[in-house]
């Protein structure tokens, strides 16, 4: 049974979220959009996300900050930091965070990829993966 999948995505350009939301919720994923950090820090106060598309550098919690929230609340969080000002150090910290990072201008069909790859590892229930394995149907 496939579970449903949400995705966060959070730019201070509002213009990112209204692109990007339909063409993930086209694939099947659950997408709210935020152009506010703080917004968006008291959503994943509420609820956890499977996937975060997130801009780096916002007025108000950066992105940094943001994947540093997650850490410390819903390290399951797979995270995806795009920005137009990438340095090595901001990528080697996204890294260590355990985020994708993407420089601008990306395609979308760029992101949507990252977003699917993110979301695969939660796609399946458990005990399907030991049923998937034996590829013979009986449980184990």
């Amino acid at each position: 049974m496939k579970k449903d999948i949400f995705v966060m995505v959070l730019d201070d350009e509002p213009i990112v979220g209204e692109r990007l939301k339909p063409v993930l919720e086209k694939k099947g994923f659950q997408v709210e959009t935020f152009s506010e950090s703080q917004k968006a820090l008291e959503r994943l106060g509420e609820k956890s996300f499977h996937v975060l598309v997130t801009d780096l550098k916002m007025s108000g919690a950066s992105g940094m900050d943001i994947l540093r929230y997650l850490k410390n609340h819903n390290a399951d969080t797979q995270a995806i930091v795009i920005t137009g000002y990438a340095t090595i150090g901001r990528a080697r910290e996204a890294q260590y965070l355990n985020a994708e990072f993407v420089t601008k201008p990306f395609k979308l069909v760029q992101i949507v990829k990252l977003v699917a790859k993110a979301a695969r590892r939660f796609e399946l229930e458990p005990g399907e993966v030991s049923q998937q394995k034996t590829g013979h149907g009986l449980s184990l």
